[in-house]
């Protein structure tokens, strides 16, 4: 890995602080409070070099931009607040997927995500946060599914 630069270690906070996965807008407005002057390219170019090192990894959900979160998690899956248009991580999983599988298929893997009202949303306090940055959506977050 390259040498550590304020940029860098500013973004592996932010990340570590907010325990979710982050679109890169996210991880902008929170850097931003440590590092001004960063910007989304730099941002950018050192998701990309955290990735390459393995230390973060990319949360791809249907028709949204990729988030990023620290690597590390055992398999896990989201939910999507349809509100704010964060996404949480899930540490549970419902188990064997073969049993919903057509007979004579092999499930290799699966991905699950919920999608609903984060627990901010459900109770109105999203808007209440003091210092909340304001939530990127992703392209497409706000349409039904």
């Amino acid at each position: 890995m390259e040498r550590s630069t304020r940029q860098r270690s500013s973004i592996r906070t932010v990340m570590e602080a907010a325990g979710r996965p982050l679109l890169p807008g996210e991880i902008l407005v929170a850097a931003q409070r440590d590092v001004p002057n960063i910007g989304l390219a730099t941002v950018y170019r050192n998701l990309k070099q955290l990735m390459d090192a393995g230390e973060i990894q990319m949360v791809e959900l249907p028709g949204e931009a990729p988030r990023y979160e620290l690597s590390g998690h055992k398999h896990h899956h989201h939910f999507s607040c349809k509100l704010c248009h964060r996404v949480f991580d899930v540490h549970e999983c419902p188990g064997n997927m073969m049993q919903l599988a057509p007979q004579g298929f092999v499930v290799e893997g699966h991905e699950l995500t919920l999608y609903g009202r984060c627990n901010d949303c459900r109770s109105g306090a999203a808007s209440q946060r003091p210092g909340a940055a304001p939530h990127v959506a992703a392209p497409g977050a706000g349409k039904m599914r």
